[in-house]
């Protein structure tokens, strides 16, 4: 069996450090590991309002909380904003999965990663969303670019754009 051999990720545009929205931690842990391995720094913005019941919503957030104590990454908990979550989605009930609700709801995600980014001094923000099998990779970057602003490069799909492209997805 041959040796793993894990490529070395770089940040586009020279940046010096990544603010990652973590949806969970099964979907970020790998993504948080190669960031890790690279010596890029990080923070974990954890920001999820769609994440019901709230019991489901903690379980994710001390998994994440976990993991970031054990690799020494700084984290940021966004708070549980689900009555502002619950009104956006108001009348979108019985969306179907990737349908206007998700998008609704990665609109809502990218656009408090970028504030925050913003008001931290991020240039470039990610997340672990398109990680999932359930998730469209192709909504998720629509997404980002309408929801980001110019001035903040959001590196999407992580694996591909962190080393592999230098474009931000406000072509």
């Amino acid at each position: 069996m041959a040796e793993f051999s894990r490529p070395i990720l770089t940040l586009p545009n020279d940046a010096d450090k990544l603010l990652l929205h973590s949806c969970c931690a099964p979907c970020s842990g790998e993504v948080m590991e190669a960031i890790s391995a690279s010596g890029i720094d990080y923070t974990i913005f954890f920001y999820n309002p769609n994440i019901h019941p709230q019991r489901e919503y903690l379980i994710r957030k001390e998994e994440n909380i976990r993991f970031a104590e054990k690799h020494k990454v700084p984290f940021v908990d966004a708070d549980y904003d689900s009555d502002n979550w619950f009104a956006s989605a108001k009348g979108m009930e019985q969306e179907p999965e990737r349908g206007i609700r998700c998008t609704m709801c990665f609109d809502m995600r990218f656009e408090r990663t970028a504030l925050f980014a913003a008001e931290n001094d991020f240039s470039v923000i990610s997340s672990s969303l398109g990680i999932s099998r359930w998730k469209n990779m192709q909504q998720i970057k629509e997404c980002g670019k309408r929801s980001v602003p110019r001035d903040i490069i959001m590196a999407l799909p992580i694996g591909n754009i962190i080393g592999a492209s230098k474009a931000a997805p406000h072509e």
